[in-house]
């Protein structure tokens, strides 16, 4: 029977406090009339911006996990897979994908490896090697710009012109996914001016959504970025309409944290303060071709 809400795995880690991964994942796509089904990676005491981080890895009994959901027979309108502890972990969510895997199911992958041109501390060569072939069971990828250079193995670049994004965009194309979204891409126009640019290989078509970036960095935001996308694709909005959407969505949110100064940037986004803007009434903004 087809449940009466859209359902969604979703694989990410727990962090205890501060905002990101699933407690960013769940409130989202729950206020965006979507189930979530938490697929636990580990169970963190915060995330990885505090210090003396405790963590406990699920790797082992993912599998059990997982084979529960088989016997009683789990269906899921998406899987969106973000944040993985391992080459391992790589090795049983591929497992899981084709195993409950099912014709009209859309898979996202978010390839969490770094930021800012460089990898993650939990994050090594074997992790990306293996990143690079665990994306091309997605429909959708959602990389930034950093993670798009390690997942090409090509080096870094601090600004773009619209042909070398595209000609990265069509290299990621060739990997599998029908489509690439790469977040947070330095277009150069100003020194603020960043853009969401995406390529769907099957309309054969580029997008881009410009936005000017505000000094500040919260932990998160990616988290959210999907999250949004996911919903909003499940909802039935074109590929430029989502992005938008998250685009729009995640200004306010920046902006709103932002404008308390004396709050910790590392606590992440004031999600509870925003949630509400994913049901205002939607209006266009930045959205061009390339």
């Amino acid at each position: 029977m087809q449940p009466p809400v859209p359902r969604v795995a979703a694989i990410h880690d727990l962090s205890g406090f501060g905002r990101a991964s699933l407690t960013v994942v769940i409130p989202i796509l729950a206020t965006m009339g979507i189930q979530v089904c938490p697929v636990p990676t580990g169970v963190f005491s915060t995330h990885g911006l505090f210090p003396g981080v405790k963590m406990n890895d699920l790797t082992d009994v993912l599998r059990e996990y997982l084979e529960h959901w088989r016997s009683i027979g789990m269906t899921f309108d998406a899987i969106y897979s973000g944040f993985l502890n391992s080459a391992r972990q790589i090795d049983v969510m591929t497992d899981f994908i084709l195993d409950f895997s099912s014709r009209d199911q859309l898979i996202i992958i978010d390839p969490v490896l770094g930021d800012n041109g460089k990898l993650y501390g939990i994050t090594d060569a074997n992790m990306v090697a293996r990143m690079q072939t665990y994306i091309g069971l997605a429909d959708v990828i959602t990389p930034n710009v950093t993670e798009a250079a390690l997942l090409l193995g090509k080096p870094y670049r601090s600004i773009f012109d619209v042909v070398k994004i595209k000609e990265w965009l069509l290299e990621f194309a060739e990997k599998g996914p029908r489509i690439t979204v790469f977040t947070s891409v330095p277009i150069g126009h100003t020194s603020r001016q960043k853009a969401v640019v995406a390529y769907n290989r099957d309309e054969g078509q580029f997008w881009r959504i410009l936005y000017d970036e505000i000094p500040a960095a919260f932990p998160g935001t990616g988290d959210a970025f999907t999250s949004i996308l996911t919903g909003s694709l499940l909802h039935g909005d074109s590929l430029p309409l989502a992005i938008d959407r998250a685009v729009q969505f995640l200004s306010i949110a920046i902006r709103t944290t932002f404008s308390y100064p004396s709050y910790p940037a590392r606590e992440g986004i004031l999600l509870e303060r925003v949630l509400q803007h994913l049901h205002q009434p939607y209006i266009p903004g930045n959205i061009e071709t390339l």
